[in-house]
């Protein structure tokens, strides 16, 4: 071999090791076994009731939090304005990552919330709102609409089975949440009030179910000649349904409401026939994309900055479809 061969020889091994080498300098480099794994992203998730709603709420956060790898800690402020601002504090101590919160109020939850927003905490709100573009989302049921699907159906009742007259009575939460609560209402009453013979004898608030329970026994004395009673929540609808029943006055007094629990199902196939319908809304569903859209925010993805979910109406007229979702419910507690 030529002494010219020879060092074109040498030229090319060198090149090669050049470039060998420097593709090893690219190469990332592996992490020590010494390494702590990464930290997973923290989600508090803030509820204002203990109820069946808030409970498959739970259930949608946990389930979307176990999808994306995620830590999931829940709590209830117990529809206490002090509690809420204390689990937020605490919540923003601890450095979680996000913060999902059904607001008690939308004025005075702000501060609490832009305490979280300041200490770069995202903020997704549910179920409620507050009066403020601090939070990253709002995921809520179009509750106007929940107030109006039921409206709808009590007029069809009313006009099919009382002749086009009502005397209702109408139990709200508008004390504990004035926004959604008026919407549910108005969305309510602006379907009976198509009919003329329709009154409304009575407005009064009980979201609880044994308060219900005393308030509409009191309006059923009161009142012997209200034939129908509209709940604009679950407590409200349980509290009616065992209210009338009570009385004695199932087959004279009728009771529409909103929200769809196990419970709820139950007194739909019930043979007292006092529930009629209900509007149901999508707490699972609320619950998921409360979390999903506090993740994206964390990891700087873009988010709607408002979510309405549309109700669904279940009635006593279609027991199969209220068979197949109490089903569902119960599948998701076990």
């Amino acid at each position: 071999m030529s002494a010219r061969h020879i060092a074109a020889t040498f030229a090319a091994i060198a090149v090669a090791f050049l470039a060998t080498s420097g593709c090893a300098a690219r190469r990332p480099a592996r992490p020590r076994p010494d390494q702590p794994p990464a930290a997973k992203l923290r989600v508090a998730g803030i509820g204002f009731q203990d109820d069946q709603f808030f409970r498959q709420v739970e259930l949608g956060m946990r389930a979307e939090a176990d999808e994306l790898g995620v830590e999931l800690l829940p709590g209830t402020s117990a529809n206490s304005l002090d509690k809420e601002v204390a689990l937020l504090d605490t919540q923003v101590a601890a450095k979680v990552d996000a913060i999902c919160v059904a607001p008690l109020n939308p004025k005075s939850s702000i501060p609490a919330v832009q305490r979280a927003a300041d200490a770069g905490i995202k903020v997704v709100t549910f179920d409620a709102y507050v009066a403020s573009d601090v939070p990253v989302s709002s995921i809520r049921s179009d509750q106007s609409a929940l107030g109006a699907l039921t409206g709808a159906e009590a007029r069809k009742y009313i006009q099919a089975r009382l002749g086009g007259k009502a005397r209702v009575a109408i139990i709200s939460y508008v004390t504990l949440l004035a926004e959604p609560a008026r919407q549910r209402t108005d969305g309510f009453i602006k379907e009976i009030r198509a009919l003329p013979g329709v009154q409304i004898v009575t407005r009064q608030d009980a979201w609880l179910a044994p308060k219900a329970a005393d308030v509409v026994a009191d309006i059923l004395t009161a009142y012997p000649d209200i034939n129908l009673i509209w709940a604009a929540n679950e407590g409200g609808t349980v509290g009616a349904v065992t209210a009338v029943r009570a009385s004695g006055k199932a087959g004279k007094v009728v009771v529409f409401g909103t929200d769809i629990s196990t419970q709820m199902a139950d007194f739909l196939l019930a043979d007292d026939n006092i529930l009629q319908a209900v509007t149901g809304q999508k707490p699972y569903e609320i619950g998921s994309l409360a979390v999903a859209s506090a993740v994206k925010a964390v990891r700087g993805e873009p988010v709607p900055k408002h979510v309405s979910l549309p109700g669904v109406l279940f009635t006593r007229a279609k027991p199969d479809e209220v068979r197949k979702h109490r089903e569902y419910l119960q599948g998701l507690a076990r």
